[in-house]
């Protein structure tokens, strides 16, 4: 196969960046495919001081990246205390 597609590169050589991209494409996705089959990627920052960060944030903390309409400030808490 790497010889039919040699030749082929030879005879007509606008298919040499076809071939380069799909050879990068195939690598790239193998690469890939073996990085998730290693099994799960769990990040934990920091378990002692702070094991559930979600539960520290202040309703006024503004976490979103756009906020049109939302006035964070005057928000109130709803969700219990853990």
């Amino acid at each position: 196969m790497i010889k039919n597609m040699i030749q082929h590169a030879k005879k007509h050589p606008g298919l040499i960046p076809q071939f380069f991209f799909m050879t990068l494409g195939i690598s790239g996705a193998t690469l890939y495919l073996i990085r998730l089959a290693r099994g799960p990627h769990v990040t934990f920052w920091d378990k002692k001081n702070n094991p559930e960060p979600w539960n520290k944030l202040d309703p006024t903390y503004q976490y979103k990246f756009v906020a049109v309409n939302t006035d964070y400030k005057n928000l109130k808490k709803d969700r219990p205390d853990f």
